[in-house]
């Protein structure tokens, strides 16, 4: 591990580095890109190892999660990063004729990934996987709470990169308030909302560009027109995975009253076929993840039961084990939006669910808080799709689906306001961490702009005004 005291002498390296490889070929990026999938490959049962130390992740999970994520994001970057580092031409307005103009996208220097605990691998090496293929350098802050994937992930990128290039700090608040005070080109960070703010903040001093991944309550709506058996499947699935700490996972679900009995059913049949099929218990199910902490596991447990205290009623699940770090997926229903589990990010596996007579019921509540990452809903009618999409605003919306939007490899992925700044995978990424250079060159001695030059004689001003006409 990078001694913290050492950050001026090394980011100085890598700002003189940065000069070197902004000069890199598409093929010679995409080398660098093939070692880490090479790496990652060779080495995935350490990373699996490394995942379910931390988080107690099965192996299946880590694979989907984790791995195939992250192989998809390099294999998507290695099959177009020539097409994204071409020039692209631009028309040129009447104005301006005889210029040629286009676009360059060239790397804007340094890079600082800050990544979170939840998915250690994925959302440290993929933006990664972006700064690489926009020839930037990078230096990696993982999360101090997943040790064990933090250490795995200094570990490989000490045996491909040098630490002019990429390098590694491992640590907790005080390395990333070192980190934040460089002067770096563009910060990445994936966390949580009031830790962005602290993360603009600093940026703000340095006027470096940011891609703030954040969160939020996402909302699922599941309306009396769907098909209530696969809907229920897919918010099981998406809301308890990686026991619920996941940026883009229901954070609550809005049903229409016609159906809520029957889909919260068919809800609980899906948590048991997929948590519990040999009818032993969730707990014995090694399929599924713990929490990361105890400090989380009392945060979950403490809104769980000032809502239980207020009313709210367990309708399946509540089992907990605080040394085990265990905690069941748990539904409630009875909640209130005055009780704090109505009002910030869940990150875990509690799902509160709450009844609506008319659509305008659910998009009013989604409206009062700020700007999820993610809306889902579930319709199979026009209309209702139509109304969902133009009177809300979120950073993505899935319908019929749920989080799946993460892995598509040509959508931005990323927030709006509260939930986030900027946008990331694939081209998206690329983009992220390079600056779209303009460039206009003009071929003919006379510019026809020079018509418009001072003094503004009656002659200049009557071709002005001619312009003005045209524009």
């Amino acid at each position: 591990m990078l001694d913290i005291f050492d950050v001026h002498a090394v980011f100085e390296k890598q700002r003189q580095k940065s000069l070197e490889i902004r000069r890199t070929t598409a093929a010679m990026r995409v080398e660098k890109l093939k070692a880490l999938r090479g790496w990652i490959i060779l080495h995935a049962e350490d990373i699996r190892k490394a995942l379910y130390a931390d988080l107690g992740k099965a192996e299946s999970e880590t694979d989907i999660t984790e791995l195939s994520l992250v192989l998809a994001e390099i294999s998507h970057a290695v099959k177009y990063l020539s097409r994204w580092m071409k020039p692209k031409k631009v028309k040129s307005p009447l104005q301006m004729l005889g210029s040629t103009a286009y676009i360059v996208p060239e790397p804007k220097g340094c890079g600082l990934i800050l990544s979170p605990w939840n998915y250690p691998f994925t959302l440290c090496i993929g933006p990664l996987v972006s700064a690489i293929a926009a020839g930037c350098t990078a230096w990696l802050k993982p999360s101090e709470m997943t040790p064990h994937t933090s250490a795995l992930i200094g570990r490989m990128v000490g045996e491909l990169f040098e630490p002019n290039e990429v390098t590694v700090s491992e640590g907790g608040v005080e390395v990333a308030e070192r980190l934040l005070s460089l002067p770096f080109d563009h910060i990445f960070f994936t966390g949580s909302s009031s830790i962005g703010k602290l993360v603009l903040k600093a940026a703000s001093s340095a006027l470096c560009s940011v891609t703030l991944e954040l969160g939020g309550k996402s909302p699922v709506i599941i309306d009396k027109d769907c098909d209530l058996e696969a809907a229920a499947d897919k918010v099981a699935w998406s809301k308890f995975l990686n026991c619920g700490q996941t940026c883009v996972a229901p954070d609550y679900v809005l049903v229409h009253e016609a159906v809520y009995a029957d889909f919260k059913s068919k809800l609980k049949k899906s948590l048991i076929r997929m948590g519990d099929p040999s009818g032993k218990g969730i707990r014995n199910c090694t399929d599924y993840s713990r929490i990361v902490n105890q400090h989380h596991w009392r945060r979950l447990k403490k809104l769980h039961d000032e809502a239980v205290d207020g009313g709210a009623r367990v309708v399946y699940g509540g089992e907990r084990d605080e040394q085990a770090l265990f905690y069941s997926p748990t539904i409630l229903q009875g909640v209130t939006n005055e009780m704090d589990l109505m009002k910030e990010e869940i990150f875990g596996p509690i799902l509160p669910m709450q009844p609506f007579a008319k659509l305008e019921e659910a998009i009013e509540a989604i409206n009062t808080r700020h700007k999820p990452l993610a809306l889902y809903l579930f319709s199979n009618s026009a209309d209702v799709k139509e109304r969902v999409l133009s009177k809300t605003s979120s950073g993505a919306v899935c319908i019929n689906e749920c989080a799946v939007h993460f892995g598509h490899p040509y959508l931005p992925f990323g927030g709006v306001g509260y939930s986030g700044i900027g946008k990331a995978h694939g081209h998206y990424g690329f983009l992220a961490f390079s600056n779209e250079k303009a460039i206009l060159r003009q071929s003919w001695k006379f510019s026809p702009v020079k018509a418009f030059y001072p003094p503004y004689t009656a002659k200049t001003k009557t071709l002005i005004r001619f312009f003005l006409k045209w524009v």
